[in-house]
């Protein structure tokens, strides 16, 4: 683990800690702005929005029951995300990782 990931495992972890963790991590990482940090918050503020607009589309469409499935494959991500911060490492998430890294390059 480098000297970057070392620093910035702390707020890393929290940015997956529901919605709220997500934005207290992006405030915490403000200054000194570490890389580390921004690319897990980026990857957990992808999760956590893609999640929630999922459920709130899956709920007015009337398809609740496939809410299930749906928080099943929100925590196959999360935890994924979750463990790579936890260990120090920098791996985006399947499919949609590099993604998150381009569309919130408002995360600094």
């Amino acid at each position: 683990m480098d000297k970057t990931a070392k620093e910035g495992k702390t707020v890393a972890i929290i940015a997956y800690l529901t919605i709220v963790g997500c934005l207290i991590a992006i405030t915490m990482n403000l200054e000194p702005k570490n890389p580390f940090s921004r690319f897990h918050i980026r990857q957990a503020f992808g999760i956590h929005v893609l999640y929630h607009v999922l459920a709130i589309a899956l709920s007015y469409l009337g398809m609740a029951w496939a809410a299930i499935l749906l928080f099943l494959v929100y925590l196959l991500i999360w935890g994924f995300g979750f463990i790579h911060a936890i260990n120090g490492k920098k791996k985006p998430l399947p499919i949609l990782g590099d993604s998150f890294q381009k569309w919130f390059t408002f995360i600094q």
